[in-house]
């Protein structure tokens, strides 16, 4: 390929652009392109095992340091500046470290972007970063908010890490949050959402039959607090006081250590403490195409002071499967704002906005790229050993 990267998307290469859509997310093959072009680099490489369908994951470096307080760089400030303000001791992440629950740190990170000018960014906590109640935010040189990447950026890359439940231990390549890339700014459509589900059928029943979707402002999802019909478990709520987690130990740590399973009460309802975090799940499964991505509305105060999910990505694929896979639930990490909340099992509690893709991805979500909710429930993140039974 010519290795050409002022040129990488000035001609349409992929099968949608040809047909017409010039704006979207970028799909795995077009992130390839970015790394080949040294749009996106690291020392060292970016490994291909960091390519998903619609995303990239980004891995921490080998510095990080504890600050006093959260922060914005601003318009006129570099990432670096504000840490010499606000650091109170610096990391060294080349070995395993323990970052403290309650405490803000700011960690640089492997990749860096040079952009072109018609490519921004944003990104999100990965799926087990946000099922471990681990709040992370993207920062930039002179960005004005969190999460966001203006097109044509061109500079290192830093994330801020707040462990609110647990305690974990991490270190340098341990990998806390992706990136999408998008060209363009495609509004989302209700009306396009609706053609979407008329014709592939996003919304399904735990017994396989279909749901109507409800759609306004993006697909909503209601939660599920009837539960598993064997035991009873409608969630879990993390208890206050925990061992360490280490991040790279999989399937490893005893459920019951860190969690309270939550069982259904006769109202199918579960007061939500603001002193607590919660996993649930979603009453519906829910599909995303090929041809697109998704990400959750974390908050919305129009059904609750809640925060619902984390980390919100949905990539292509969700949902999809071996023997006809009738969608996958949505996991809830919970979270009240200030007071009690009661929440009621099929109560609204959130949305999905499903978002184009420039062309369909090469590999899509799902066990043969190593995925690890695929045909998700009720799911703790993949550090803890599956719940025996109770």
């Amino acid at each position: 390929m010519k290795n050409d990267a002022g040129k990488l998307f000035n001609e349409p290469e992929t099968k949608s652009s040809v047909d017409g859509v010039t704006t979207g997310i970028l799909p795995d093959r077009d992130i390839a392109k970015l790394i080949e072009g040294g749009r996106i680099s690291a020392e060292g490489g970016v490994d291909q095992s960091q390519i998903q369908p619609a995303s990239l994951d980004l891995r921490l470096g080998a510095t990080a340091w504890r600050v006093r307080a959260s922060f914005l760089p601003g318009k006129a400030s570099t990432v670096q500046a504000k840490i010499d303000r606000l650091k109170m001791h610096q990391i060294d992440l080349t070995k395993p470290v323990v970052l403290e629950k309650g405490c803000v740190y700011i960690a640089e990170l492997m990749e860096e972007l040079k952009l072109p000018a018609d490519i921004a960014g944003y990104a999100n906590p990965k799926s087990s970063t946000g099922r471990l109640d681990i709040f992370t935010r993207l920062i930039t040189d002179c960005g004005a908010e969190f999460e966001g990447v203006a097109a044509g950026y061109k500079g290192k890359l830093y994330v801020e890490i707040m462990p609110h439940t647990f305690s974990v231990l991490a270190q340098q390549g341990t990998r806390l949050n992706q990136i999408r890339f998008v060209r363009g700014n495609p509004p989302p459509s209700d009306t396009k959402l609706t053609e979407l589900d008329q014709a592939l059928q996003l919304v399904y029943s735990d017994s396989d039959g279909p749901l109507p979707a409800i759609i306004k402002n993006g697909l909503w999802i209601s939660v599920d607090l009837e539960g598993d019909a064997s035991n009873g478990i409608i969630g879990y709520r993390a208890k206050h006081h925990a061992p360490l987690i280490d991040l790279s130990k999989l399937n490893h740590y005893d459920p019951l250590d860190f969690w309270e399973p939550i069982a259904r009460n006769a109202e199918r309802s579960l007061v939500l403490s603001p002193d607590d975090f919660y996993i649930l799940v979603s009453r519906e499964r829910v599909r995303i195409p090929n041809s697109h991505a998704a990400s959750m509305v974390p908050y919305d105060p129009s059904v609750g002071e809640f925060r619902i999910h984390y980390a919100g990505f949905f990539d292509p694929g969700f949902g999809y499967g071996a023997n006809n896979l009738k969608g996958a639930r949505a996991v809830l990490e919970v979270r009240s704002h200030d007071v009690p909340f009661m929440i009621e099992h099929g109560q609204d509690v959130g949305r999905l906005i499903y978002e184009r893709l420039l062309g369909e991805p090469e590999k899509i979500y799902g066990v043969n790229i190593g995925s690890n909710y695929q045909s998700q429930g009720l799911k703790l993140s993949k550090q803890f050993k599956p719940l025996a039974p109770i």
